[in-house]
């Protein structure tokens, strides 16, 4: 594809539209922002007066965004419950889509959209941007140099202590799907397999609570909920178990009384070494017959007096996204990588449901 300028429409322009994709979009000179869509017609006007083109055009229906012939891609920024119809009308209307995490509400809607990308040839991408921080990339690198050998046991980390978000419809189950582990548990599990270089899952158990959302008046980071209206987990976890043998474990919370906190990470265990980012990103091995620990410094700084460029993960995934449309090649977000991860997802709602493992 070469053109002078990308035409992006946006879907959705509530807070992850304006906390996310419009800055890092904007910041790239071969991007016109053309259309922007939402139910509240003003949220709409506001993102196009502010991020839009000259002659930006606002919508209600998504449906009538998707005429445009002229847009060339779409992000797709609405609840996890409209991902998949959105970005499967988008792709059949001829664009390429980035879709918000989680890629969807289930793993159904998930295979229909990887299914649409192959029928219509347009590149879907899911917003994982935690790949993209200075050091989840210098990890990879390290997991793809074989530093620790074939990892075959792994943890991903996504816990907070007490920070529910008591905006939207995070807590609506019909909308979302599920709560922190659909959430924020989505990205530690992403960054998990993409290191381990491993989609081949075998089992699933998983367990799911409700406890501590069914307090009134609870200390929390965003005020306290409504317990009525709080209806997905609080808490959830799972065990995985991959083809090859090799094990993860998976914990999220956006409500548990622990210190141990921390999101989007993930703690690696090889044959050769180990590598975790609980307090910075440390390697850990055996050398000249003695252990070693090695933290990392990966932060982009310049040199004295002067300041070097400093991107935010965001910013690098929309650069690298548009750049994969411009050149025609794969995004770094595959959707079929995308989609196992929402379908292990899934297992852990299922395995928690039944109470039964969920074999593959």
């Amino acid at each position: 594809m070469k053109k002078e300028k990308v035409r992006v429409g946006i879907i959705g322009c509530g807070g992850i539209a304006n906390g996310k994709h419009l800055p890092a979009l904007s910041k790239i000179k071969e991007v016109e922002i053309v259309g922007f869509c939402d139910i509240i017609e003003e949220r709409a006007a506001k993102a196009a007066k502010e991020y839009g083109s000259k002659n930006a055009k606002v919508y209600k229906d998504y449906k009538d965004l998707l005429k445009d012939k002229s847009i060339d891609v779409v992000h797709v920024c609405t609840p996890n419950k409209s991902h998949s119809e959105i970005s499967i009308a988008a792709m059949e209307a001829g664009k390429h889509v980035m879709c918000e995490k989680p890629m969807a509400k289930n793993a159904i809607d998930a295979e229909k959209m990887v299914e649409a990308a192959k029928r219509t040839g347009m590149k879907l991408t899911i917003g994982y941007q935690n790949r993209f921080r200075p050091d989840s990339l210098h990890l990879k690198e390290i997991c793809d140099r074989g530093d620790l050998g074939r990892i075959y046991y792994a943890k991903a980390h996504a816990i907070r202590r007490r920070a529910v978000p008591t905006w939207g419809v995070f807590l609506n189950e019909e909308e979302q799907g599920g709560g922190p582990l659909i959430d924020i548990g989505t990205h530690a599990l992403d960054l998990t397999l993409w290191m381990m270089n491993n989609y081949e899952p075998k089992s699933v158990v998983g367990t799911t609570y409700h406890e501590l959302a069914k307090k009134k008046n609870a200390a929390n980071a965003w005020g306290p909920w409504d317990p009525k209206k709080f209806t997905v987990e609080d808490s959830a976890f799972g065990f995985i178990i991959m083809k090859d043998g090799s094990t993860i474990i998976l914990e999220s919370s956006w409500a548990l009384n622990t210190l141990d906190v921390g999101e989007a990470q993930t703690v690696l265990c090889g044959t050769e070494g180990g590598a975790d980012m609980q307090n910075g990103l440390r390697i850990n091995g055996e050398e000249f017959g003695r252990l070693f620990v090695k933290n990392v410094a990966v932060d982009l700084k310049g040199v004295d007096f002067y300041s070097g460029e400093k991107l935010e993960p965001q910013d690098v995934e929309a650069r690298q996204w548009i750049e994969a449309v411009i050149n025609d090649k794969d995004p770094l977000v595959k959707p079929q990588e995308a989609f196992v991860v929402t379908k292990i997802l899934d297992a852990i709602y299922e395995s928690a449901r039944t109470g039964k493992q969920v074999n593959f």
